[in-house]
């Protein structure tokens, strides 16, 4: 692959995904695409950038975008997020939705569904506290592949072995010769759809919280302030944001703040119904 033809993929993939390539990624890059080339009936990623630039190429440029933005994913993944959203999130939230007794969660990069179910499972943990109460969960990506197995729910004993407590394998997981499904219940908990961040995506609706992991991390600035500043009109003043280990608000956008002590835990920046954003510790603490 000539120069030439990395830095036009390069493009390519952050107007139709907002992945940033770094000039030494090159590997990577021919890792993930020489599959979708050989595919494709094409000798070499040369061929397949030559293909790529012809009218009527929009399915072979959409393979190309899957293949380079599936990420992997694992169950109850860094750990703290879930213990946030069973310790302080739900707990807030059911308190403060105790009239209308409905909440809506967005997981905005679902991938192959580890994240949605492992918070479902969570919820299935708390459904004595649930009884009556609407839960939506919502799983987008732009990858209608990785979408399509998360529906199926079904994952192999190395993707069931990482982070997913024994006891939950055995109590929400049958066995189905080599690999593992999850079951009915869990799965028709959670409703996938696929979705771009780099789009308008106001059609989903509100959502009480968002979890936005191990996204943001590889868009340039100004997406990543993009995407933040979208999410933000989606929330109610009083939700939470959820993001990866390495990635912050701070220095992108005035729309969140983060939460003290609560590592990757954000809270839009006018606080519940205008309260400023520090009382919600306490009301978070009084709401367990």
């Amino acid at each position: 692959m000539t120069p030439l033809d990395y830095e036009y993929l390069r493009k390519l993939l952050k107007e139709r995904s907002g992945l940033v390539l770094s000039a030494d990624k090159q590997y990577l890059v021919e890792s993930r695409l020489l599959p979708v080339a050989r595919k494709a009936g094409l000798a070499s990623l040369v061929d397949l950038v030559a293909k790529l630039k012809t009218p009527g190429a929009t399915s072979l440029i959409t393979d190309v975008v899957e293949a380079m933005t599936t990420n992997e994913s694992f169950f109850f993944r860094d750990k703290v997020p879930f213990d946030l959203f069973r310790d302080d999130i739900m707990p807030s939230l059911l308190a403060a939705r105790a009239s209308q007794k409905r909440i809506r969660i967005w997981c905005a990069a679902a991938s192959t569904g580890q994240e949605p179910y492992s918070l479902a499972m969570c919820l299935k943990e708390m459904s004595a506290k649930l009884a009556g109460w609407r839960v939506e969960i919502i799983g987008t990506d732009i990858s209608t592949e990785v979408l399509e197995k998360a529906k199926a729910g079904i994952y192999s004993q190395f993707e069931v072995q990482r982070g997913l407590p024994i006891q939950l394998l055995v109590k929400h997981f049958t066995q189905v010769g080599e690999m593992w499904q999850i079951s009915p219940e869990i799965r028709a908990m959670v409703q996938y759809r696929p979705l771009n961040l780099l789009q308008d995506f106001a059609q989903l609706g509100t959502f009480d919280a968002v979890f936005c992991r191990n996204v943001l991390i590889y868009f340039d600035q100004d997406t990543k302030i993009g995407v933040l500043d979208r999410i933000a009109r989606l929330m109610e003043a009083d939700s939470y944001l959820v993001l990866g280990a390495a990635e912050t608000v701070v220095g992108l956008t005035d729309a969140f703040r983060p939460m003290a002590d609560k590592r990757g835990l954000y809270v839009p920046n006018k606080g519940a119904k205008g309260k400023p954003a520090e009382m919600r510790v306490a009301a978070l603490a009084s709401a367990r």
